[in-house]
């Protein structure tokens, strides 16, 4: 069986950059919300920064929508790719 590449990177994409978007979203309504959380995302991307304000969960958003989409590819690329040649043997 072959994954769809293209449907798990969307999947990934809108997995990883939604989860960010919902926490950003709810620290700026409740500062103490999810603060961990964030400030490990903006360890890991250079263009985020866990400041609490609108643009910066933007940027968050699309950093882990782009994030999510080369994770998906790669998951099911390497996935596609393995079940071929174990399926060969």
């Amino acid at each position: 069986m072959q994954l769809s590449i293209r449907g798990l990177a969307i999947a990934a994409s809108l997995l990883w950059g939604g989860a960010i978007l919902c926490v950003g979203l709810t620290d700026l309504a409740s500062p103490s919300y999810g603060m961990n959380f964030l400030q490990t995302v903006s360890s890991v991307y250079p263009w985020f920064h866990a400041s609490r304000t609108f643009g910066d969960v933007l940027i968050g958003t699309i950093d882990g929508l782009v994030d999510g989409a080369v994770a998906g590819c790669l998951f099911g690329w390497l996935y596609n790719f393995f079940a071929s040649s174990l399926g060969k043997v």
